[in-house]
C-alpha cells in the first residue's frame, strides 16, 4: 500500500461508535464463542467441493417493513434452478447482528453455497460486513483494490462539492464502510474477494468458502450473481451447466382426484432424483402438475403415463388450455 493510503487506512479505523472495528481481545473472544467456526482448512474446503446444495439469507428491515418488495430471492432461485443447484433454503431476517451471525453460521455450515442480499451500504444500519466478520471470528479490513475501482468508477455527489478522495471525512468514512470486508489473514487476499463485473467496484467477499455477500440493489445483485456462474460452474455435480429439466401437464381434475397417483409416482421416481408437484390454480378450470429433475430423457419418458392418469397434456405454460372465461374450478 501507498503511504497515503496506509494514513488513511488508520484514520478510518476509528469511526462513529455504532460500528467500531473490534479490538484485538474482542476478535479473540468471539474467535473463542465460534468454536473454531473458520480456518483456512475450512475455507479451501468449502470453496472447493462439489456444489449440490444453495441456500439465500436476505438481510434487510426495509424487506420485513413491506417497504421493499424482495426480488434478489426469486432471481437467485431462477439461477439455481438454471445450473441444476437444489435451493434448499431462503430467509429473510431484520437488520440485527445476533440474526445474521446464526443465520450465516447455520446455512454455512449446512449448505455447499450460500449467498447474502443486502446490509453493505454507507449506513449505520447496514451491518452486513462486520456481522458476517463477527459470525468466524475475524477482523474488517479495507479493501485496496475495491478503494481504486471506487475511485475510478464512481463520483460524489453533486451535493457533496468539498469531497476527497485522500482528505479524511465523514462523507469517505461512509463510503469506505462499503469496501471494510471480513478478513482471513492466514488466507491470500484476492482468494476472499473477487470482482466478476469490469463496470463495477463492488466485490464480492467469500467467508469460510462458501458464504458470498452480496448487495441488496436488485440490479447489482443479478450483475453480481451472474458474474458468478464462471466461478460457479466448474463446481457443479453437471460441470456442463445443463440445468434441472421441468415438464407442465395441465389436468382439469382436481388435485384430490389425483392425489393418489401421484402419491405413487412421486415414490416410484425418486430414486430417480425426479420431484413431483402438484399446484391448483385457484379460480381456475385446470390445475398443474410438475416433473423436475436432471434426467431429462427419464423425465421425458414419464410423461405418457402422468397425461393419461390425469387426463391432462404436457403444456409449455400454465395457462396454455385456460378456456377465455376461465371463471372457477372445483377443487
Amino acid at each position: 500500500m501507498s503511504g497515503r493510503f496506509n494514513q488513511l487506512a488508520r484514520h478510518l479505523s476509528h469511526p462513529l461508535a455504532n460500528f467500531t472495528h473490534p479490538s484485538a481481545a474482542t476478535v479473540a473472544r468471539t474467535a473463542l464463542a465460534a468454536t473454531a467456526m473458520t480456518s483456512s482448512a475450512k475455507f479451501f474446503e468449502n470453496k472447493s467441493k462439489t456444489i449440490h446444495t444453495a441456500a439465500c439469507l436476505i438481510i434487510g428491515d426495509e424487506v420485513l417493513g413491506g417497504k421493499t418488495i424482495d426480488t434478489n430471492s426469486a432471481y437467485f432461485a431462477r439461477w439455481c434452478f438454471s445450473l441444476g443447484i437444489q435451493l434448499k433454503r431462503i430467509e429473510v431476517i431484520a437488520d440485527i447482528e445476533d440474526e445474521i451471525i446464526e443465520g450465516v453460521r447455520r446455512m454455512s455450515a449446512n449448505y455447499d453455497f450460500v449467498v447474502t442480499s443486502g446490509g453493505i451500504g454507507p449506513t449505520h444500519d447496514d451491518i452486513t460486513y462486520q456481522s458476517i466478520a463477527k459470525a468466524f471470528g475475524l477482523p474488517l479490513k479495507l479493501y485496496e483494490p475495491a478503494f481504486e475501482r471506487m475511485k475510478k468508477l464512481s463520483k460524489p455527489h453533486t451535493l457533496q462539492a468539498d469531497f476527497h478522495w485522500d482528505k479524511p471525512s465523514p462523507a469517505l468514512t461512509a463510503r469506505l464502510r462499503m469496501i471494510e470486508l471480513p478478513y482471513d489473514e492466514s488466507i491470500d487476499e484476492e482468494k476472499q474477494s473477487l470482482f466478476v463485473a469490469d463496470d463495477s467496484w463492488v466485490p464480492i467477499a467469500t467467508v469460510n468458502g462458501n458464504v458470498h455477500i452480496l448487495p441488496g440493489v436488485p440490479r447489482l445483485f443479478e450483475k453480481l450473481l451472474d458474474g458468478l456462474k464462471e466461478v460457479v460452474v466448474p463446481r457443479l455435480a453437471d460441470p456442463e451447466g445443463n440445468g434441472s429439466y421441468r415438464v407442465l401437464i395441465s389436468t382439469p381434475l382436481p388435485e384430490s382426484s389425483v392425489a393418489a397417483y401421484l402419491t405413487d409416482l412421486a415414490l416410484r421416481v425418486l430414486p430417480h432424483g425426479v420431484k413431483v408437484g402438484s399446484y391448483p390454480r385457484w379460480g381456475k378450470k385446470r390445475n398443474t402438475v410438475t416433473l423436475v429433475g436432471s434426467n431429462k430423457e427419464y423425465i421425458d419418458s414419464l410423461v405418457a403415463d402422468v397425461e393419461k392418469n390425469v387426463q391432462g397434456r404436457r403444456v409449455s405454460r400454465e395457462d396454455e388450455d385456460d378456456p377465455p372465461s376461465d371463471a372457477e374450478t372445483d377443487q
